[in-house]
């Protein structure tokens, strides 16, 4: 039987607390790596536990880690990414309002190991009650002694700041996420250099999800060995999914990195809604490919995914029924995209401008023949031309919904209407 790790204070009275937080255990971690072990012994038993960050791109954290240079004349940065803008996503949400301190605690661990005195928490300016927890997480780890100069007796000096952002999707990604925090228009910037090297003003910077850092303390207590052993092998450790949609219990769920996504979805989220079955999944935010139901039986974990065509990203699992049109479906998507599309890259804002119009013309009933491999053809320039992964997530998601449910989309040309209306 799995127990909770990540969420095993999420429904526990006063769980936002300082003292209720102690007394679970916590900073503990925190003693553990400033009195027993190095910066890089921290960084070497999170390489071991092979840690993958959780904010969608699964790079290996530790190696992350390891980049940022040793000697170097500007201070270093850490920078927690919590702007969860995918649509389909509220598991870092539910850590920062729930369990703030197990953030600040994977905060100021991280911070130890990179040689980092300085974070900025980039959290999404909606989540209110998050950041209100956060504030106060904070402000009582430094009265406590776990923030702020000399922590626990040591030469290690730390502090966080939170900036809430605006609400633009593109934050999401880790180099427009520092352009936003340095006063600049989130745009992504062109790689290299990379963050580890050059990034917030241009100093040795480690980005990081909340999901990610909130594992490192119970790595550092627990050893990486015990990471390891959940999940597969190369891609280990306990996984919040979200699932929602069209499903009985749509919630946040932690598991074994790796569950079968037909298990997640039948088995604890309960399945499709009375009288109707499972059409296709989204496994990780709008930006992952739609697998069709007789798929569900890949791995949840990074992959597996990949292997089967589609992402683990957010982990954000929303759930499409038999009731629904897919050419409906694609057309929000791709509304999305293009609406959050910075506009830096010129295949991105001109190729999802003219894919909205073609899809809204079919989903109308409006369609015209060659419209579908007009459709094609966008994803094919727009896919790897672009800054960041954005324009990618929404050329995948496109083509993936063509591949798997084009005969829905040549019905709605054929026969000039939706046949789900």
């Amino acid at each position: 039987m799995f127990e909770p790790v990540l969420l095993k204070n999420i429904n526990v009275q006063d769980g936002h607390l300082l003292s209720t937080y102690e007394a679970g255990g916590g900073y503990q971690a925190l003693k553990k790596a400033l009195r027993e072990h190095t910066p890089d012994e921290v960084i070497d038993l999170v390489k071991e536990a092979n840690l993958r960050g959780r904010g969608g791109a699964g790079f290996p954290t530790g190696m992350k880690w390891s980049f940022v240079p040793k000697q170097t004349g500007k201070p270093k940065y850490l920078c927690c990414n919590a702007d969860e803008g995918e649509p389909g996503t509220f598991k870092d949400r539910i850590i920062m309002e729930r369990d703030p301190h197990q953030l600040v605690e994977g905060l100021a661990v991280s911070a130890y190991a990179i040689g980092a005195k300085t974070a900025y928490v980039y959290v999404r300016g909606e989540y209110v009650t998050a950041i209100r927890r956060l504030e106060e997480a904070i402000a009582e780890a430094h009265d406590k002694g776990y923030l702020g100069r000399k922590i626990l007796g040591t030469d290690f000096d730390f502090t966080v700041h939170i900036h809430c952002g605006a609400g633009a999707y593109i934050c999401g990604e880790e180099t427009a996420m520092l352009d936003s925090l340095e006063g600049k228009r989130a745009q992504p910037r062109l790689k290299p250099p990379f963050p580890a090297v050059e990034g917030l003003y241009a100093s040795p910077t480690v980005i990081n999800n909340v999901e990610t850092l909130a594992c490192v303390p119970h790595i550092v207590m627990r050893g990486s060995r015990w990471f390891r052993e959940i999940g597969p092998d190369k891609s280990p450790g306990p996984k919040l999914y979200c699932v929602s949609g069209q499903v009985l219990k749509p919630g946040l769920y932690e598991l074994p990195m790796g569950i079968p996504l037909r298990e997640l979805v039948e088995s604890h989220a309960g399945g499709p809604l009375p009288g109707r079955r499972i059409k296709a999944v989204i496994p990780g935010g709008v930006s992952a490919p739609v697998i069709p139901e007789s798929g569900l039986d890949v791995g949840m974990d990074f992959d597996s995914l990949a292997a089967a065509g589609s992402m683990l990203g957010s982990a954000g699992v929303i759930v499409i029924d038999d009731a629904t049109c897919m050419v409906k479906v694609a057309t929000r998507i791709v509304e999305f995209f293009h609406h959050e599309s910075c506009g830096k890259c010129t295949p991105c804002r001109e190729g999802l401008d003219w894919a909205v119009k073609v899809l809204r013309r079919v989903e109308a009933g409006q369609g015209e023949p060659g419209d579908l491999e007009q459709l094609d053809a966008l994803c094919k320039g727009i896919f790897g031309n672009t800054f960041c992964a954005l324009g990618d997530g929404a050329a995948m998601g496109l083509r993936a919904a063509l591949k798997h449910f084009r005969d829905e989309f040549a019905v709605h040309i054929k026969e000039h209407r939706c046949p789900y209306h």
